[in-house]
């Protein structure tokens, strides 16, 4: 067998769920929400490049480390701030030759409560709205 049409039906290598480059379970939308996020003794504040229903990317030229657990928290209109955990999952660090223009850090949610789940829908979902019109207004232009 050479080539990938010689492939078996079942090899998992030929099930489009296993492409990396589709990994994604929720879709992601681009945003600027603030976050404080906090790791120990440590605050710090950026801006939410994207979000989805599972995770954050935090813009910011000094992510956190993979596994490192951090407090999050962002304002949403007409509400109490929203306060989750989260656990850095993947970073893209600040390259010194400057080749990387979106340095940053996977965050993905953890210990939601179904309240928490809910609002961070709610979220998403406002978000895609917004993007929504913001893509409808570009058509019309």
């Amino acid at each position: 067998m050479s080539s990938e049409s010689d492939k078996p039906a079942n090899d998992p290598a030929n099930d489009p769920a296993n492409d990396p480059a589709d990994r994604r379970e929720h879709q992601r939308f681009e945003t600027a929400i603030a976050v404080d996020y906090a790791s120990g003794e440590t605050f710090l504040f950026a801006y939410l490049q994207n979000i989805s229903e599972m995770g954050i990317f935090i813009r910011t030229d000094h992510p956190a480390s993979i596994g490192t657990r951090l407090r999050l928290r962002f304002q949403v209109e007409d509400g109490e701030p929203l306060t989750l955990e989260g656990e850095v999952t993947w970073i893209n660090p600040l390259r010194a030759s400057g080749d990387n223009l979106n340095p940053g850090m996977g965050v993905r949610f953890s210990q939601l409560t179904p309240e928490k789940r809910e609002q961070v829908v709610s979220l998403v979902r406002t978000v895609a709205y917004l993007h929504q019109d913001e893509s409808d207004v570009d058509a019309q232009a």
